[in-house]
């Protein structure tokens, strides 16, 4: 299968990474998304990466829809069975997705917009559900062992990109979420490769 990516990609990262735990091959295709590139548009109109090409031609996009479909094609690696313990990591994947809406609205604003029509108060409101987010895992982390499921490579997306793009301005008063990385590498050491890069 193919996985058209784009480095940077904190959802990229989280596929990639449970891909990987699943022991699914695949190929990444560079995608550039800003580009609008042939392959990426015949196989997803919203234009978005990640977007995952099966060789039979079949195509998932969105990567939670991903996420699902790797945990069916590895016989249910990637979340629990019981019921509680899967709706638990399938909420803090849902936590760590939307906290990287927030962080990209914000990255969007900063990036995309002349300095004169940056809008504050939209960035404020952004980063103080950010926050929220960070407090609450930092005080409720998964617990980490090598048993991992689609919740931890969510979360490891997410605190890749706070590392890329935010470094320096969210590990205060934090610090089991900042070392978090430390102790998922112990157990998943293909981390520090598929996380998100420039």
């Amino acid at each position: 299968m193919k996985i058209l990516y784009s480095p940077t990609s904190p959802y990229v990262a989280k596929v990639c990474m449970a891909a990987t735990y699943c022991g699914l091959p695949f190929e990444t295709v560079p995608t550039n998304v800003m580009a609008d590139p042939e392959l990426l548009i015949e196989n997803n109109p919203l234009g978005k990466v990640p977007t995952l090409i099966n060789d039979d031609g079949t195509v998932i996009y969105d990567s939670r829809a991903i996420m699902q479909h790797l945990d069916r094609k590895s016989g249910r690696k990637l979340y629990p069975r019981n019921a509680v313990k899967r709706t638990e990591a399938e909420r803090l994947e849902a936590l760590c997705d939307g906290t990287l809406d927030c962080l990209l609205a914000i990255r969007m604003e900063m990036t995309s917009r002349p300095a004169e029509f940056i809008y504050q108060p939209w960035i404020d409101r952004q980063w103080s559900k950010v926050e929220r987010a960070l407090d609450h895992l930092n005080a409720n982390l998964p617990r980490t062992s090598k048993n991992l499921h689609g919740g931890h490579f969510a979360l490891a997306g997410m605190v890749g990109y706070l590392g890329l793009r935010f470094d320096g301005q969210w590990e205060r008063g934090r610090p089991k979420l900042k070392h978090w990385p430390d102790r998922l590498s112990r157990f998943f050491p293909d981390y520090q490769k598929l996380k998100p890069m420039a």
